[in-house]
């Protein structure tokens, strides 16, 4: 089976590729399946409505004859009432959401010189306004997870909705360079050390998006 990603995220479609090849499935991006690049407005209040939306966009555009999947992922924070969540990619963009404890008083969430103008400084952003919400919340209170819902739309067939979990601790800093968002900051309950320093195929094996993937292929088999 082909599947075509619909995100425009590089190292999530390399991410989804590398898993989902795995299995034995043709992957491609939105891109090579000629599809233009257009922002998909995320209206969900949850991870399921935001990725059923942006799987539907892609499977619309190509005539609904191709296999779409989308991810929408983030993070959950406790010490947060459960926040970024789905505001985990532009977290550092937005104003901080009414249900989120006012835990740092007055004081900036995001220093002004960053810029947003790239995926890796949006990222850089995003983790900087998360470690300063946490900067007064003891390590056993910072306890998250990692959440990845995958939606997979089949021509003549039902929508497949797969959601991933993979629970830890956010750190205070960030460290490694490997993956993406806010795998820096991500320590996966039993380990000691982040996402950022996990080599790709062993965060594959453990990840939300792996456990995700791993639930949709098994899906298609059925």
């Amino acid at each position: 089976m082909k599947l075509v990603v619909a995100s425009s995220n590089n190292k999530k479609v390399a991410e989804i590729m590398a898993i989902a090849t795995s299995f034995g499935y043709t992957v491609v991006s939105r891109a090579e399946a000629g599809v233009p690049e257009f922002e998909i407005e995320e209206t969900g209040d949850t991870f399921e409505e935001n990725s059923l939306l942006k799987a539907r966009a892609i499977y619309d555009w190509l005539g609904g004859e191709a296999a779409t999947v989308a991810d929408d992922s983030g993070i959950e924070v406790d010490a947060l009432d459960g926040a970024p969540g789905v505001y985990s990619a532009r977290f550092a963009e937005i104003d901080t959401p009414q249900h989120i404890p006012s835990l740092r008083g007055d004081r900036p969430l995001v220093d002004e010189a960053i810029h947003l103008n790239t995926p890796d400084s949006q990222d850089h952003a995003n983790n900087r306004k998360l470690l300063d919400l946490l900067a007064e919340v003891p390590m056993e209170q910072r306890t998250a997870r990692f959440v990845s819902v995958i939606t997979c739309l089949r021509p003549g067939a039902e929508p497949i909705i797969c959601r991933g979990e993979v629970e830890g601790h956010v750190d205070f800093q960030e460290t490694g360079a490997a993956g993406f968002g806010y795998d820096p900051l991500f320590i996966p309950l039993g380990y000691d050390h982040s996402f950022g320093l996990f080599t790709p195929e062993d965060k594959n094996a453990i990840s939300h998006r792996g456990r995700a993937l791993t639930m949709l292929a098994e899906k298609l088999k059925g």
